[in-house]
């Protein structure tokens, strides 16, 4: 498992025993919002507000907050006005970084990231610095249960992409972006359970950090991912999970 996907794993457990839950519940409320303003607040009709939705659901947000994030962005109840904006540059040993951001501060996020960056050993990049490095696709996660074959089997069927088994995890189910909500919809009706449906940036090509440059880069990581700006962090680095256990524990 590269480091980021391992990460992002860790990240999980700790909102689902609720180390961070109201700072992922912060950011969901936030996402249905932007989503609905700009694409409407029926989600039948809005691709990025399905995703926001059921990524709520999966984290066990209560259906009343969900209403409310969708209704402040259709204009129905008073709320706050974002921009979405991504930054790019480097971590330390080189580590690529895409900072995705919906903020009402452009500035204040700006020297945020900055200096979170500059902390760690890293430094903030021009645009398209390294954006190049990734591509966006979609996943599906599948709860374990059924083997990879049958995974594998329904998952191309529905027009995937690609089936990576994640053990005890389950199965990441990789797909074009459009296709997200088609293929989380055919492997749902061809009877299989779904966790997490989301776009993602993957890389093309993973450093591999060790040591300090380790410990500096989910130091980093964790900086980025708790500033209330800040929707998700997308990075090219690898280590091994027992040092990646270690340092986050």
């Amino acid at each position: 498992m590269s480091g980021h996907n391992r990460w992002s794993k860790l990240k999980r457990a700790n909102a689902i025993m609720g180390k961070t839950k109201g700072k992922l519940y912060s950011k969901l409320i936030k996402e249905m919002t932007v989503a609905a303003r700009l694409g409407g607040g029926n989600p039948e009709g809005n691709a990025r507000l399905r995703v926001a939705i059921a990524a709520a659901r999966e984290a066990n947000m209560p259906n009343d907050n969900i209403q409310r994030a969708i209704k402040k962005g259709t204009g129905e109840l008073e709320g706050e006005s974002y921009e979405e904006i991504v930054y790019e540059g480097y971590g330390p040993g080189g580590v690529a970084l895409l900072v995705e951001c919906l903020t009402d501060n452009r500035n204040r996020s700006a020297a945020d990231v900055r200096s979170m960056l500059g902390k760690e050993g890293g430094n903030m990049g021009a645009e398209g610095s390294v954006s190049w490095m990734f591509h966006k696709k979609g996943v599906v996660l599948v709860k374990p249960g059924p083997s990879e074959d049958v995974v594998m089997e329904k998952a191309l069927d529905a027009g995937a992409e690609d089936v990576l088994p994640l053990g005890e995890d389950g199965f990441e189910v990789r797909c074009a972006p459009a296709d997200l909500h088609a293929v989380a919809s055919a492997l749902e009706g061809a009877g299989l359970k779904l966790g997490e449906q989301k776009w993602t940036y993957l890389p093309q090509n993973t450093v591999r950090v060790e040591g300090d440059t380790a410990r500096k880069m989910l130091k980093l990581m964790e900086l980025l991912e708790d500033n209330d700006d800040v929707q998700n962090v997308y990075a090219n680095f690898e280590m091994d999970d027992a040092l990646m256990d270690s340092l986050s524990g």
